[in-house]
């Protein structure tokens, strides 16, 4: 059994104020490199499923998210649906059939074996300019999953082995104008053969763009996780939230205040026993490195999860926050076709931050009955 000495208050300010300094760092060294303005927003998330799982887990997102579906294809070696809102990134719904699959190490935890090809794949960002990105990352020791650039019509795509910290592979998107198909070179198009619930699915209108997503990380691996990130992409470590009654501490990267923040959620202190280890890293223990879950910018969330709730969507707590307080928020019960779960996040006009302690000491409790 691994054992670990409990960390202070004293050891938990010192290793904060040193991860900024080292994100800093990070931050020079990018620029000095010439990375800067290189990697904008998030474009687009891959999820990937197992065959049989592929339509219902696009068609529950159509069910309970605003995402149309605005594309899918056949390529050489998997189906995808492409879902999409305005002012959102997409989500690619995808299965890979019988191809060699890069995630499979990274995707075998104690309960991931009926999934064992399922996992939120690839954040895809942005770039102006993505063969200097390229060019000078591989200087720098960068690996990517392919030799090059693969080139399309319509954009030129490239991404990174999966992370040995998050297991997630972070991806870089050039388009080459307004068509923004992301069918691959050789795809086949096809009718999508699933819609979005009809009408009567109004409240679906209230939930907006994904706003966030979070991985859980090992508590050993907070820091290389934060600093690998900032080192791929032009995000700025911003917080830690730490909740030692859960040994969790919540951590967040953003670029600018409007766009998709990056979350890694990790232990205090490393994994020892399932009574005393907390839900962080438990989750991690039962379902290895991965999102946990995605989060969606909900309006009038209170009519908006009422609703949720009467179209048979399951959540593992009630709404927490308050109006007073700037925000509420609530997880639902992770899919059984994507192992994610939904966030639903509401924050008030005069609310300036980013999470309320205890909201995030809430939430982070729920992830313990999963």
């Amino acid at each position: 059994m691994e054992t670990t000495a409990h960390t202070t208050p004293q050891n938990l300010s010192a290793e904060e104020g040193d991860l900024t300094r080292r994100s800093l760092v990070v931050i020079d060294e990018r620029r000095d490199a010439g990375l800067e303005g290189l990697v904008g927003n998030l474009d687009s998330v891959i999820i990937a499923t197992e065959t049989d799982h592929l339509v219902p887990a696009a068609y529950e997102l159509l069910r309970y998210t605003g995402l149309d579906c605005t594309e899918s294809f056949f390529d050489a070696d998997s189906q995808s649906y492409v879902l999409s809102l305005p002012g959102s990134a997409s989500v690619i719904v995808r299965s890979r059939g019988n191809a060699e699959n890069p995630f499979a190490a990274t995707n075998r935890a104690r309960l991931t074996g009926q999934l064992p090809n399922t996992r939120l794949e690839t954040f895809v960002f942005a770039t102006p300019d993505i063969h200097a990105y390229v060019d000078i990352q591989k200087d720098r020791g960068i690996r990517f999953l392919t030799p090059g650039v693969q080139e399309s019509e319509a954009f030129s795509f490239i991404q990174t082995l999966p992370s040995p910290f998050t297991g997630n592979s972070l991806g870089f998107i050039q388009w080459a104008g307004e068509n923004r198909s992301y069918a691959p070179p050789g795809a086949r198009d096809i009718p999508p053969d699933i819609e979005k619930p009809p009408f009567k699915h109004l409240h679906l209108h209230n939930i907006f763009e994904l706003d966030h997503a979070a991985t859980r990380v090992r508590a050993q691996d907070r820091a290389s996780a934060i600093l690998e990130f900032l080192n791929l992409t032009n995000y700025r470590y911003d917080f830690g939230v730490h909740v030692k009654s859960q040994n969790s501490i919540t951590s967040v990267a953003r670029r600018e205040k409007t766009d998709f923040a990056m979350v890694l959620t990790s232990g205090i202190n490393p994994f020892t026993t399932e009574a005393e280890s907390g839900p962080t890293e438990k989750f991690i223990r039962n379902f290895g490195t991965r999102v946990h879950h995605m989060a969606f910018r909900t309006e009038n969330i209170e009519t908006t999860v009422a609703t949720l709730e009467r179209d048979h969507m399951t959540f593992l707590l009630d709404l927490v926050g308050s109006e007073e307080e700037g925000l509420k928020q609530i997880f639902s019960e992770p899919s059984q076709h994507t192992l994610i779960v939904n966030e639903y996040i509401h924050r008030y006009g005069g609310f300036d931050g980013f999470f309320t302690k205890s909201n995030v000491e809430k939430l982070t409790e729920a992830t313990g009955r999963q």
